[in-house]
């Protein structure tokens, strides 16, 4: 039957992509070393230096998770066509939707997996720090801060990553004044470094008795979370800290026995915080792999030389620096001004559908082709 015969052509013709994302993802590469992180496993004494040990079960679940998503994409491909000529020999039109359904699961999941072998920079794999600034607007824009915090946190439950919260400033009113996130999985950052930028919303304020529509600005910052292997000197004459109890601001995101402690980097005038963690040598220490982060990706940024050569400017969280906008009246649409991808539902958007836009980006990128498109 022609349906039948029109699916099955479709997929037929992802088998080449799929043949070749195993070359692309290194997939005989990766079964080598996951055996031999195995075999290290099962040494004696594996566990007696637990530091190295986690990292070795660590990196094995990667590989390993890698791996079966690989097969498990084979399996469908496999599976579906074999539904798709068993349908069609039978002429049973009832197993029409099913096929559909697993021709188009194939193709998006051969497309996901595709768009990671994208993320080649040097942090791309490891988890971020993601921050949310409230722009000028008061208790709209603190607002808004705060639905992007909710929509980015959305994002990491459904792609099954984990996040912990590192700070979080109420708003005045309702909303966030600032907060701070670790998003924790495989190419986290390398997902998540297109989402900084300006953030722009309008609709109709709740906040406004007069029910007039507003324009609101919120930032949000990306950065990677980096290791002991990368050193970053910072003099600690460079540093100003101020520890104060954690209240209030948080409600109940926040330990309230902890000990919260703000860095600022004198030269730069770049500050970070933490009061999540139990003591405030751990927010201490948090603190301050946030700011060699920050100072880390600046430099490089800016193609400097050292740490030293970064001065502390700031760009406005304002109208004209926005990476995309989020309209809510007087209709629905969230549009990426640098790719030109949007999405007309914008409550399926601000519930953490935004691969779309991660995925737009990431080809944009790739391609070359980024560019503001009003």
């Amino acid at each position: 039957m022609l349906q039948f015969e029109e699916l099955r052509l479709r997929l037929e013709n992802s088998l080449p992509k799929i043949e070749a994302l195993s070359e692309a993802i290194g997939l005989a590469a990766m079964e080598k070393e996951l055996a031999e992180l195995d075999m290290r496993a099962a040494e004696p004494g594996f566990w007696d230096n637990m530091e190295n040990a986690q990292k070795i079960t660590q990196r094995a679940a990667s590989l390993k998770d890698s791996i079966e998503r690989y097969n498990r994409l084979v399996t469908a491909y496999h599976d579906n066509l074999t539904l798709i000529e068993l349908a069609d020999e039978e002429e049973d039109l009832s197993l029409l939707p099913e096929c559909e359904e697993g021709v188009e699961h194939v193709e998006s999941e051969l497309e996901s997996q595709r768009l990671a072998t994208l993320l080649t920079g040097e942090y791309d794999k490891k988890n971020a720090i993601v921050t949310f600034h409230a722009g000028s607007g008061g208790t709209e824009a603190q607002d808004w801060a705060e639905m992007l915090y909710r929509m980015y946190t959305h994002w990491a439950e459904k792609r099954g990553f984990t996040y912990k919260l590192l700070d979080y400033l109420d708003g005045d009113e309702a909303g966030i004044k600032s907060a701070c996130i670790q998003v924790n999985g495989e190419n986290a950052y390398g997902y998540l470094k297109g989402e900084a930028g300006v953030h722009r919303l309008v609709r109709v304020s709740p906040f406004d008795a007069a029910g007039r529509r507003h324009t609101s600005f919120s930032a949000v910052e990306v950065l990677p979370e980096l290791d002991d292997s990368i050193q970053i000197e910072i003099r600690p004459e460079d540093i100003k800290m101020d520890v104060f109890r954690s209240s209030g601001a948080g409600g109940q995101h926040i330990n309230k026995t902890s000990s919260a402690v703000r860095l600022t980097h004198i030269p730069t005038g770049i500050v970070v915080a933490c009061q999540t963690e139990r003591s405030q040598f751990q927010n201490r220490d948090t603190a301050m792999n946030m700011l060699k982060a920050k100072l880390m990706e600046i430099k490089e940024r800016e193609h400097l030389d050292r740490i030293e050569d970064i001065k502390g400017t700031q760009a406005q969280i304002a109208w004209g620096s926005q990476i995309r906008s989020y309209v809510f009246m007087p209709y629905t649409l969230a549009k990426d001004h640098r790719t030109g991808y949007e999405m007309g539902n914008i409550n399926a958007v601000m519930d953490g559908e935004i691969d779309g836009f991660i995925n737009a980006y990431l080809t944009a990128s790739a391609n070359g082709t980024l560019g503001y498109k009003e």
